[in-house]
């Protein structure tokens, strides 16, 4: 379980490929933290640390994982948003993040505007995913308020600490970024389209 709020940011040093796997090796600021088996989060994607070595521990993805999200599209140097699993009886600053991705969206607008970013990013609303006015959405595992939903499509208001301290800063317009809906949002959505 997770918050959507980011810790730091990784840098990808190594991407090996293995049958249909993917092994991808990062260096952090909290590599020296991290344990075997602990659940990380990258650009909001949970993957499971299966080897540390110095400043850089490996996870792994799966083709499941590689097919529903971004992970297929790193390369050497990209930077990745990171965040460890909440602790029981921490706050919960963000929303509740499952670590999930439900499906890639596409960046169709970046918006200086004063002071601030507006980001507006499209998706394939067949997939039965929906954001509200106001609700949350997670982003590159970045939890966000959702600002002008509509049907395939949302924007979210990026504040300047939020564009330096993630990799916010280097996304382009056809950036593919992860996307996971709200929880909630998701069993409403299922209970509406069963009784429908």
């Amino acid at each position: 379980m997770f918050t959507g709020i980011i810790e730091t940011l990784g840098i990808i040093k190594d991407l090996q490929k293995e049958e249909e796997n993917i092994h991808i090796t990062i260096s952090s600021s909290i590599t020296n933290e991290l344990k075997i088996d602990q659940s990380v989060a990258h650009n909001g994607v949970c993957l499971t640390v299966v080897g540390i070595e110095d400043d850089n521990y490996t996870v792994t993805a799966i083709q499941e994982t590689i097919r529903k999200t971004n992970v297929g599209d790193w390369q050497l140097n990209d930077v990745v948003n990171l965040e460890r699993a909440m602790k029981l009886g921490d706050r919960l600053d963000g929303h509740i993040v499952q670590g999930h991705v439900d499906q890639i969206g596409i960046c169709k607008s970046i918006e200086d505007t004063v002071g601030s970013w507006r980001f507006t990013f499209e998706y394939d609303s067949a997939l039965n995913n929906i954001t509200i006015e106001k609700g949350s959405i997670t982003v590159n595992g970045v939890s966000l308020t959702v600002v002008d939903s509509k049907t395939n499509e949302f924007s979210v208001a990026i504040i300047p600490y939020t564009y330096e301290h993630t990799n916010f800063k280097n996304f382009k317009i056809g950036s593919k970024i992860n996307l996971e809906f709200d929880i909630i949002g998701k069993y409403v959505a299922k209970l509406h389209y069963k009784n429908s």
